[in-house]
């Protein structure tokens, strides 16, 4: 009886959906239960989404974008929603809204209103490659996309220098030997994994030192989003 009240689907609710970061096995099936109930589904990227849920056969009354550069103005419309008894699905376009993605604005003005944020967890990429990264899982550190500009970076990872827990980044193909290279100067031959492509058909796990990943993806070029597991800095006792 109370799983099935745990399951129920609730009016004047914002929902964090959680969505596969590549293979679409990993949906869960209450994900597409929400998804189904919702009548308001907004979208980090609406075409995106709506591949997922034509896939899924979900119609959805309503669909709104709402991405990094509208978050705040697309409040509003999720609030009247909820105002008006409607059930809202957050997600963006792979896994858990608000991790390195839209949501974390949405969800403290929901919050702030009154109405109740629940999390449908599922795939997350910070996951997916920490747990096979051979590196210790616990704890750590997760900094998301580091600064795009080289100086700003370096300066982000000056600071982490001396973190002990492993540290996980994500990063873009384009940025990934320059990323690679300033992590190789501020943090030494620590050990490392880029994961790309993780759950999709080109899922690949490139392991060694931080020297090494670095010749690996200097004269090889590098595909797909990838999400980057450091070592820790060694403990000092003392310190």
């Amino acid at each position: 009886k109370l799983l099935s009240e745990k399951n129920e689907i609730k009016p004047a609710t914002l929902y964090l959906v959680a969505t596969p970061i590549g293979n679409l096995d990993d949906i869960s099936f209450r994900a597409l239960k929400v998804l189904r109930a919702a009548t308001l589904v907004a979208a980090e990227d609406t075409r995106h989404t709506q591949k997922l849920l034509t896939h899924f056969e979900i119609k959805p009354p309503k669909i709104l974008s709402c991405f990094e550069h509208n978050e705040v103005k697309r409040v509003e419309e999720i609030l009247a929603e909820l105002r008006s008894g409607g059930t809202v699905a957050l997600v963006s376009d792979a896994g858990m809204p608000g991790v390195s993605d839209p949501g974390a604005k949405v969800v403290a003005a929901v919050l702030q209103e009154g109405f109740p944020a629940v999390p449908v967890p599922g795939a997350a990429a910070v996951l997916a490659a920490l747990t096979v990264s051979g590196l210790p899982t616990t704890p750590f550190y997760f900094a998301g996309f580091l600064p795009p500009k080289a100086e700003a970076r370096r300066e982000a990872l000056m600071r982490l220098k001396s973190e002990e827990a492993t540290l996980v980044f994500y990063e873009a193909p384009h940025r990934l030997r320059e990323c690679l290279k300033d992590m190789m100067n501020v943090f030494g031959a620590r050990k490392g994994v880029a994961a790309r492509e993780l759950t999709k058909l080109h899922e690949e796990f490139v392991r060694g030192n931080l020297q090494e990943l670095w010749k690996i993806f200097k004269g090889k070029e590098a595909l797909g989003e990838f999400t980057i597991v450091v070592e820790g800095a060694e403990h000092r006792e003392g310190s």
